[in-house]
C-alpha cells in the first residue's frame, strides 16, 4: 500500500526532539550574543586634552565612531569630526602620536552574518514554531502545506491484499453484488452487449462489525482495478474549501486510472443532512458533500469509476446523496444468522488446532446476536486463554469463557462476595434460571453464574434454539417474567429486595414501552403506534416537537406499562413459589460451585423431583 503525497525526505520530529532543538538554539545564541558593557561616552575636547596629559594608549577609528583605550585599561568612545582625521585633529592640536605613545588603528567595519540575524532570531523561532504546529495538526512534516489539497487516499496497487472474498463469511448476497461490480470493471463489454450502464456507486449499509470494510478490503483483493480507500473524516478540514479539494484530487487520480474503484469509509463524517444541526450546517463539510455529489453526478457513462462507501448510519445520510445515478445500490449486511455464524466461526478458526470437543454449530446458536467482528474477538480471546494455561488445542471451555467476556467482561474472581451476599446473589441469579425454565415462551437456559464480571454480580444466560426475526406478545411476556425472576426470589426467601435488580428493572421498563408505544400489543390501547423518533440534531435529524397525543393517552401508557411488569412480576412468584425446592437447590449448587451449566443445570431446573427430593438446602 501507498501513501498518496507521502515524502519519504520529510522531515518528521517528535515534540521532545523539537523542544531540544529550540532549547539548543537559544543557548547558542546566549553563548554568541557579545555582551554589553557600559562604556563612558567623550566628547572629542576631553578625547585632545587626555591626548596631550598621555592618558590615551589606542585609538581605533570604525567610520565615525572612536574606540578609546586609555592607558589605565578602561573604554571609552567618541564621535570623531567630518572631514578631518583623527591623526590630523592631534596633530594641529600639538599631540604628537609617535613620542606620545598613542596608537591608531582605522578599522574596515563589516557586520558579520550572526550579528545580522541575531535581531531577527526569536521571529524567525516563533514564526517556526507556529508552522510546525500547524502542520503537526495535519499528522505531517513541513512538507504538509503544499499537500493540504490532496486527498491522502491510499491506492492499492502493486501489492495484492491479503483478504479475499474467501475470507468473508455470512454475508452471501451482499458478496454477490459486489463480485458483479468486479465484473463489470473486468468485462464491461459483457455488459454493454444488452445496454446495461455501470453502478456510479454502492452503499455498504449494517451495524458495526459486520464486515463493511472487511468486504471492501475483498473487493480489493479480488480486483485487478486499482483501489482507492479513504475515511470520510480524513475530507473534513478546520480551512473551508480544502475538503472539497481532496475530493477534485481523489476523483481526478481515479479517472487518470480508470477503471477503478473509491472505497470510503464512514462515509456518514461528511455526507449527514445538509443545513441540520445546531446553528445550522457546517460549512466545510457541506462544500466537501456538494463536490463528492457533483463528481459522482459528473461521471460519463465511458469512466470506469465505481464509488463504494460504508456506513453504520445511512439514516442521516443527505437524500441527495442516495438518489438513483449516485449510489444507486444499497447493500445491506445485517446480523449474521446461525448459518452465518458458523461460517464466520469455520473462517477464524481456519489453522488453529481446536480440541475434539469443538462443535462449531453449537457454539454459534449460543452466539445470537454477534457480529462477525465478535466472533473473531470470540476465536482470538479462546486462544489467549489456551495459550495462557499452556494448552496445546483450543478447547470448548475456552471458548464458552471467551463468549462470556465478550458479552460482559472478564471475570474478577479476586472481588469474591460475602457469605451473605453470595447467598443473595446465587437466589437472585437461580430465580432468572428457574423462571426461563418453566415459562413455556422463554429461551432455554444454557448457564448460570455468579462470577462477578465487569460490574455485574452474576448472569443468568440464555439463547434460543433457533434466530428469530419476529417476537411475538408471548415471548416478550416470557421475557419480562424472567427479568423479574430474581427480584422475586430475593423476596420470597429473604421478604427484602436490593439492588441487584436495577438493570433488571431498567431492560424491562424498556420492553415493556416499545410493547405498549410500538408494538401495539396493549389491550386497552389497541394496534395503534405511539412511538415518537426524536432524534438528535448532531445526528442530522430536526429534533421532534414532543408526543403526538394526548395527555390522558400518556398517563394510560404509564398505567398499562405498569400492569405489564405487575403481571410480570405475579408470573415470577407464581413459579418459584410452586418451585421453591429447585430454586433452594440450584442456589446450593451456586453457592458451592459458583457456575452451573449443562446436564447438571437441566438436571436442577426441570429434572425429576426424586432427584432433589430430601436434599438438604440451604437455610433461610
Amino acid at each position: 500500500m501507498k501513501q498518496s503525497g507521502d515524502n519519504p525526505d520529510t522531515f518528521n520530529m517528535g515534540i521532545v526532539g523539537w523542544a531540544l532543538l529550540a532549547l539548543g538554539l537559544l543557548a547558542l545564541i546566549f553563548v554568541l550574543t557579545p555582551r554589553a558593557e557600559p562604556v563612558t561616552e567623550l566628547d572629542i575636547g576631553q578625547v585632545i586634552r587626555m591626548s596631550q596629559e598621555r592618558l590615551i594608549s589606542k585609538i581605533v577609528v570604525q567610520g565615525d565612531e572612536l574606540k578609546i583605550t586609555a592607558t589605565s585599561g578602561e573604554q571609552y568612545k567618541s564621535k570623531k569630526e567630518s572631514g578631518i582625521s583623527v591623526f590630523e585633529l592631534l596633530e594641529q592640536k600639538g599631540v604628537d602620536t609617535a613620542t606620545g605613545g598613542i596608537t591608531i588603528e582605522v578599522s574596515d567595519r563589516r557586520t558579520n552574518l550572526l550579528t545580522a540575524i541575531l535581531p531577527f532570531l526569536p521571529l524567525l523561532l516563533f514564526a517556526g514554531l507556529m508552522f510546525w504546529l500547524v502542520s503537526r495538526t495535519r499528522g505531517g512534516g513541513f512538507d504538509q502545506a503544499r499537500t493540504w489539497g490532496k486527498s491522502g487516499a491510499r491506492e492499492a496497487t502493486g501489492i495484492r491484499p491479503s483478504v479475499t472474498l474467501d475470507d468473508v463469511a455470512g454475508v452471501d448476497e451482499a458478496k454477490q453484488e459486489l463480485m458483479e461490480i468486479v465484473e463489470f470493471l473486468q468485462h464491461p463489454e459483457k455488459f454493454a452487449r444488452l445496454g446495461a450502464k455501470i453502478p456510479r456507486g454502492v452503499l455498504l449499509a449494517g451495524p458495526p462489525g459486520t464486515g463493511k470494510t472487511l468486504l471492501s478490503r475483498a473487493v480489493a483483493g479480488e480486483s485487478n482495478a486499482p483501489f482507492f480507500s479513504i475515511t470520510g473524516s480524513e475530507f473534513v478540514e478546520m480551512f473551508v474549501g480544502v475538503g472539497a479539494s481532496r475530493v477534485r484530487d481523489l476523483f481526478g487520480k481515479a479517472k487518470q486510472a480508470a477503471p477503478a474503484i473509491i472505497f470510503i469509509d464512514e462515509i456518514d463524517a461528511v455526507g449527514r443532512h445538509r443545513g441540520t444541526g445546531i446553528g445550522g450546517g457546517h460549512d466545510e463539510r457541506e462544500q466537501t458533500l456538494n463536490q463528492i455529489l457533483s463528481e459522482m453526478d459528473g461521471f460519463d457513462d465511458r469512466t470506469n469509476v465505481i464509488v463504494i462507501a460504508a456506513t453504520n448510519r445511512p439514516d442521516v445520510l443527505d437524500p441527495a446523496l442516495l438518489r438513483p445515478g449516485r449510489f444507486d445500490r444499497r447493500v445491506v449486511l445485517p446480523l449474521p444468522d446461525a448459518k452465518g455464524r458458523e461460517a464466520i466461526l469455520a473462517v477464524h478458526t481456519k489453522g488453529k488446532p481446536l480440541a475434539e470437543d469443538v462443535d462449531l454449530t453449537v457454539l454459534a446458536k449460543q452466539t445470537y446476536g454477534f457480529s462477525g467482528a465478535d466472533l473473531a474477538n470470540l476465536v482470538n480471546e479462546a486462544a489467549i486463554l489456551a495459550a495462557r494455561e499452556d494448552k496445546k488445542t483450543i478447547g470448548l471451555g475456552d471458548l464458552e469463557e471467551s463468549i462470556d467476556r465478550v458479552l460482559i467482561g472478564p471475570a474478577r474472581k479476586s472481588r469474591g462476595f460475602k457469605a451473605e451476599e453470595k447467598r443473595i446473589v446465587a437466589y437472585h441469579e437461580a430465580g432468572h434460571a428457574l423462571v426461563a425454565a418453566n415459562h413455556p415462551k422463554a429461551d432455554p437456559v444454557h448457564k448460570v453464574t455468579i462470577i462477578p464480571r465487569a460490574g455485574v454480580g452474576g448472569y443468568t444466560r440464555t439463547f434460543p434454539e433457533e434466530d428469530r426475526d419476529l417476537w411475538s406478545k408471548g415471548q416478550f411476556e416470557a421475557m419480562l417474567a424472567m427479568m423479574m425472576g430474581g427480584q422475586a426470589a430475593e423476596r420470597l426467601v429473604f421478604g427484602d429486595i436490593t439492588t441487584g435488580a436495577s438493570n433488571d428493572l431498567l431492560n424491562a421498563s424498556r420492553v415493556a414501552r416499545k410493547m405498549v408505544t410500538e408494538y401495539g400489543m396493549s389491550a386497552s390501547l389497541g394496534p395503534r403506534s405511539f412511538h415518537t423518533d426524536q432524534e438528535m440534531v448532531f445526528l442530522g435529524k430536526e429534533l421532534a416537537q414532543g408526543h403526538e397525543y394526548s395527555d390522558a393517552v400518556a398517563e394510560e401508557i404509564d398505567t398499562e406499562i405498569g400492569g405489564l411488569l405487575d403481571a410480570a412480576w405475579a408470573e415470577a412468584d407464581r413459579i418459584l413459589s410452586e418451585n421453591r425446592s429447585r430454586l433452594d437447590r440450584l442456589a446450593e449448587r451456586l453457592v458451592e460451585e459458583e457456575s452451573v451449566e449443562g446436564e447438571e443445570l437441566l438436571d436442577l431446573l426441570v429434572g425429576p423431583m426424586k432427584a432433589i427430593q430430601g436434599e438438604p438446602v440451604l437455610a433461610t
